[in-house]
C-alpha cells in the first residue's frame, strides 16, 4: 500500500541548520534503501506560494504568506507500508528526526487494490 504523509508545523524564517539537514538526509537515504520511501520533498515559505479556491463557481488567488495559518504544509512524502499501523510507525520515526509538527497519512487510490478488494466482496 502506499500512502502521502502531509508534514504540517510552524512556518520557519530560517533554513534548517547543517546538523538538521544531515540528520534528515540520514532518515531519507534510509527509508530510499529500505523501499518504505518512495518520494518526498520539503516546501518553501509560504511567501512563494499562493492559494487558488474554487468556490460557487468563482476562482480567487490569494498570494502568499499565509498569515492566518497556525501550521503549513512544510513537506510531504510518499511511503510504502504494509498497514496503517506501519505507516503510522514510519511518521513517528519521521517526526523523531523532523520535531515539532503532526503528519496527516493518506492511503493513495490503487486501481489493482480496489480490483482485488471489489473481487473478494
Amino acid at each position: 500500500m502506499k500512502f502521502l504523509s502531509i508534514y504540517k508545523t510552524v512556518e520557519r524564517n530560517a533554513p534548517p541548520s547543517q546538523e538538521e539537514m544531515a540528520k534528515m538526509g540520514k532518515l531519507v537515504e534510509e527509508g530510499m534503501k529500505a523501499g518504505w520511501l518512495l518520494a518526498t520533498e520539503g516546501c518553501l515559505p509560504t511567501a512563494l506560494g499562493a492559494r487558488v479556491r474554487n468556490s460557487n463557481g468563482k476562482v480567487t488567488v490569494t498570494d502568499g504568506p499565509f498569515t492566518e495559518a497556525k501550521e503549513v504544509v512544510g513537506g510531504f512524502a510518499i511511503l510504502r507500508a504494509n498497514s496503517k499501523q506501519e505507516v503510522i510507525q514510519l511518521a513517528r520515526d519521521f517526526l523523531e528526526v523532523a520535531g515539532e509538527g503532526e503528519c496527516e497519512l493518506r492511503q493513495i487510490f490503487e486501481a489493482d487494490t480496489c480490483a482485488q478488494k471489489a473481487a473478494t466482496s
